[in-house]
């Protein structure tokens, strides 16, 4: 990889702060990959803009001497969409971390990409409102890697996905020009629906420089746990309970063995079974209600126990289960690399798709858990497996690929909420078709030069 030229440095220095970027070697190698199992490559810089006229700048000169730009929020992307380009350098959105205004009266917030979704949270609950996606990686996933990726999380199949919510974007096109897309108003037909064009588009259109998003009032809110003799009836509670005209604020599926590891971390002793979480959400009276029916179906269908949270401390307990099955994993399986999946079907296949999985498990010798959002047909699966076993690596790539050509030959797609990045780009195809052809139009009209993350969703 050839250095940074003097021409682009001496640029850099009139264009930012002398803060505002870094050539150092530690630097870089910290920046050199996100949370996915990519191989890193070393960006010739890290820039951290501090406003959006800065990024705008930086865009036109990356765009004047064809170097590839790669947009970061918090690093935890899971499909290698923050891996830097190879040649390019990384610009951080790090220090761009500002809630500028929150509008309670509309149910809006007006932020810089840099922030982080549980502080958004904390800022908002004062005002006795919420930006409602929760993704298990809140503590540490930014607003604008959330825009980047369209991810979803366990409030998604009661109030969408990041895209559901975003009503306005300013963009930093990658010819420097800064446009503004959408209105704050709830709804709009007024011409084609550019915010939601870019949402999800991975930094390879324009990088977001601020943030108009819609916001819920925090509802009250009542948690409850079931556990079922097999997926199943577990399967089955859920239909039931949506079919019920519930729809909970989450539902999240967790298998035998996502239960195992969390005793053996936890050191708890729930039954190692198929288990669900319920969290409803609204006024006291009406959560109430859907709780004991929830509670009624669930006993008839064959739940073997079910119980609600009795206290905010046992409902952070009961949460806890859910959002730190990856850490267990880690613990219990320390220094091994950990091939994820995230997929996503119609309900009627979900339970067929995670026995495909276990079934895929047993055949190649390996172990698989598997959890996710159960009322949206979102599945997350975890495969570990030691590095310096190559072939355990081999057969943990092989059953990911199967996995993901079962849920795209029943409907599903290759992608439910972290993106196609590095690591999914041979499934775009056999997911979109010809479509295909029609987003490259798009990047190829938005960035002609292809500076915007390249490499990422398409094969070349």
């Amino acid at each position: 990889m050839n250095p940074i030229s003097p021409f682009f440095l001496v640029q850099l220095q009139i264009l930012l702060p002398p803060a505002s970027y870094s050539l150092e070697s530690s630097v870089l190698e910290g920046y050199s990959h996100d949370e996915s199992s990519q191989k890193a490559v070393m960006p010739l810089a890290v820039v951290w803009p501090e406003n959006a006229g800065q990024i705008a700048a930086v865009l036109k000169l990356c765009n004047e001497q064809r170097i590839p730009v790669t947009a970061r929020g918090g690093g935890s992307s899971l499909e290698g969409n923050a891996v830097p380009s190879p040649g390019g350098i990384v610009l951080s959105l790090e220090k761009m971390n500002t809630v500028l205004e929150i509008l309670p009266e509309d149910f809006q917030v007006r932020l810089q990409p840099g922030v982080i979704y549980d502080d958004l949270n904390r800022q908002l609950a004062r005002f006795g409102l919420f930006f409602a996606p929760g993704p298990s990686s809140g503590d540490v996933a930014t607003i604008g890697g959330m825009v980047g990726n369209n991810a979803g999380g366990m409030n998604a199949l009661r109030y969408g996905v990041t895209r559901d919510h975003v009503l306005r974007l300013q963009v930093a096109l990658a010819d420097g020009a800064l446009l503004w897309f959408g209105t704050r108003a709830m709804k709009s037909s007024s011409g084609f629906d550019l915010v939601r064009l870019m949402v999800g588009s991975e930094g390879m259109l324009g990088i977001v420089t601020e943030i108009v998003l819609r916001l819920h009032g925090l509802p009250e809110r009542r948690t409850a746990l079931a556990h079922f003799p097999t997926l199943e009836t577990a399967a089955q509670a859920v239909f039931e309970v949506m079919r019920s005209g519930i729809l909970p604020g989450a539902l999240e599926l967790m298998d035998a063995v996502s239960i195992q590891h969390l005793n053996i971390f936890k050191k708890w002793s729930w039954p190692e079974t198929p288990t669900l979480l319920f969290e409803f959400h609204g006024a006291p009276r009406g959560i109430a209600e859907e709780l004991e029916i929830t509670r009624q179906l669930c006993q008839e269908i064959g739940a073997t126990t079910f119980r609600e949270a009795a206290s905010p401390a046992e409902r952070e307990q009961l949460w806890a289960g859910r959002k730190e099955i990856t850490r267990a994993e880690q613990d219990i399986f320390a220094g091994h690399i950990f091939f994820k999946g995230d997929i996503a079907v119609p309900l009627s296949q979900y339970v067929p798709t995670i026995q495909k999985a276990q079934n895929l498990a047993e055949e190649h010798g390996l172990s698989i858990s598997a959890f996710g959002h159960a009322g949206d047909g979102n599945l997350h699966t975890t495969i570990p497996a030691l590095p310096g076993d190559a072939e355990a690596c081999i057969r943990a790539e092989k059953l990911m690929d199967d996995l993901i050509r079962f849920a795209l030959s029943v409907g599903g797609t290759a992608s439910g909420e972290h993106g196609i990045g590095l690591a999914k780009r041979k499934y775009l195809s056999e997911e979109h078709g010809a479509a295909v052809e029609v987003m490259r139009r798009i990047k190829q009209v938005l960035d002609p030069n292809g500076i915007l993350n390249p490499g990422k969703m398409f094969l070349e």
